[in-house]
């Protein structure tokens, strides 16, 4: 199912007001350091509860991106925001070619750390690679890359059209990226302060993809053990 999302249903956007509104300071505050936190882990308790989290949560829509990509043994794949790894070892099983190969790239030391050690012995082989950078400056050559996935990953951008002119830039032509979220989740998320400003919602991403070169760009709702979710699909055109 297509979704034109164009604009949010006015309960979800009024509902979002409404919280916003009725926060306390201390709520405020503490709704930003998790909102650090949940952007940029660091190697912290809070960071490491976030991580935990991260496992739990965001498993079956990693799982789930690395399936809609259509990964192909040969490809050269790139996941942004890896996080704790979990995308990263379900695509690379699919990396079965020669040409196969894996890249990861997170904003936070400490998940980049993280998901080293998750991963040394593909990464020994030089079947994965791992950089710890902005999503807005990847070490990455021009047209290198056949499939992105990410999760959970494009609300802590600092400016969603620079960070989709950078994917764009990597990406082959026609080459496909998939995104996948839980949007009713990720709405209440945002309505308690967590997420700064209104780079959450599904359109404001859309449109920098747009903006950015990409086409086809579509969000569709989805379903796997019986989580729905949505998943947004953009098209390198170049």
């Amino acid at each position: 199912m297509k979704h034109k999302l164009l604009p949010l249903p006015g309960r979800l956007n009024s509902g979002v007001a409404e919280s916003r509104r009725a926060l306390t300071v201390n709520e405020i505050m503490w709704a930003e350091q998790l909102g650090k936190q949940l952007g940029r882990p660091t190697r912290s308790l809070a960071g490491w509860l976030v991580s935990k989290w991260l496992t739990a949560y965001n498993q079956v829509l990693e799982e789930s991106a690395v399936q809609l990509c259509a990964i192909q043994p040969g490809d050269t794949v790139l996941e942004l925001g890896h996080g704790p790894g979990l995308g990263l070892q379900s695509a690379a099983k699919l990396l079965t070619g020669p040409t196969g190969h894996l890249i990861g790239v997170d904003y936070s030391e400490y998940m980049h750390q993280m998901a080293k050690k998750q991963m040394m012995e593909l990464i020994a082989n030089e079947k994965v690679t791992l950089h710890h950078c902005d999503v807005a400056a990847m070490p990455l050559g021009d047209s290198t890359v056949d499939k992105v996935f990410h999760c959970n990953c494009y609300y802590f951008w600092p400016d969603l059209r620079k960070g989709a002119a950078e994917i764009h830039r990597v990406m082959k032509p026609g080459a496909l990226m998939v995104t996948t979220l839980r949007l009713s989740r990720v709405a209440t998320i945002a309505a308690k302060g967590v997420m700064p400003g209104e780079n959450w919602r599904p359109e404001a991403y859309m449109a920098a993809l747009r903006d950015s070169g990409f086409t086809d760009v579509r969000m569709e709702d989805k379903q796997d053990r019986n989580i729905t979710f949505q998943a947004i699909f953009a098209t390198a055109f170049k």
